[in-house]
């Protein structure tokens, strides 16, 4: 097999739509199709499960991708390093993040790479904390920016960028609005606002209503602070939150200070030998490191 016939699977498997992948790889879907063809010839089994809509990974397939995506991210590392050698800076870089960390302006950022490494291709795929650890583990992402949650698969090192407290967001009309602080058992059987599994509000909260002795239950559910402020602002739950979400809506919503809170570390995630394409992104990052973020002066009030 060819790392030509790998990169084609792979991308077949990621989208789940020939069509897609053909577009990504810009090549004819008659000739990816060819190719995955003579694959899975080669092979002896078929990879995908197909049909009008969309494919599906065989029982193969799944176990052919994760060495897959290992032996391309292999490839890519050794030809960048050759290029690194002579002076260049090439490849692609593949960046997580969870959105609204607070203490990354990542357009930005992304911006400055891009016209400082035009050679290098740089894709961006948002997230919740945990999966996106696990990509980088996993050779998915080169790089993530990510919530330090606890969860470190062996081969990824964590890079702190800022940190701060994470408080209770509630309505004004809310018994919680009245108080400079509560304690966190405040919280048992309260409706809560937060976000999905994984994210790294929902993964620090449940870890301190554990410590505590007692069930994170949601009662409602988001992939984005926007909505997370929308439900909060109609007082059907509480939020508990990073003390930069409180200052997203100062005016509408009040910030309580939340005794034991659990502490919100932002951080890169990385694997233990970057890439050349992602250390020069963790080189540009390093101004930013360990810079506290502000705290919100209106919390409790």
């Amino acid at each position: 097999m060819e790392l030509r016939q790998l990169e084609h699977f792979v991308t077949v498997a990621e989208e789940r739509h020939f069509t897609r992948a053909a577009e990504l790889l810009r090549i004819s879907q008659s000739g990816l199709s060819a190719s995955i063809r003579s694959l899975e010839q080669e092979l002896g089994t078929s990879l995908f499960i197909r049909s009008t809509r969309r494919v599906e990974l065989t029982a193969a397939g799944q176990a052919l991708l994760a060495d897959s995506v290992r032996t391309l991210a292999s490839a890519a590392a050794a030809r960048d390093a050759v290029a690194a050698v002579r002076g260049l800076l090439r490849g692609r870089l593949t960046i997580g993040a969870e959105p609204c960390l607070g203490s990354v302006d990542l357009p930005a950022e992304l911006a400055a790479f891009r016209t400082a490494n035009p050679g290098v291709e740089v894709r961006l795929r948002y997230s919740g904390s945990e999966e996106l650890v696990d990509d980088v583990a996993g050779g998915r992402a080169d790089v993530a920016l990510v919530v330090d949650t606890g969860h470190t698969p062996a081969g990824v090192h964590l890079r702190p960028l800022s940190t701060q407290q994470m408080l209770v967001l509630c309505h004004p009309d809310h018994p919680f609005a009245a108080e400079q602080s509560i304690p966190l058992d405040a919280l048992r059987g309260e409706p809560l606002v937060g976000f999905q599994e994984g994210w790294g509000a929902q993964a620090l909260s449940r870890r301190a209503f554990a410590a505590s002795g007692f069930d994170y239950r949601a009662a409602m559910e988001v992939n984005d602070v926007h909505p997370l402020l929308d439900l909060v602002g109609y007082n059907l739950g509480v939020a508990v939150v990073p003390e930069s979400f409180a200052r997203k809506r100062p005016d509408a919503l009040r910030a309580v200070r939340l005794q034991d809170a659990p502490v919100w570390t932002v951080a890169v995630a990385v694997a233990e030998q970057p890439s050349p394409a992602a250390s020069a992104f963790l080189t540009q990052l390093d101004p930013v490191a360990l810079t506290p973020t502000p705290a919100t002066a209106a919390a409790g009030s």
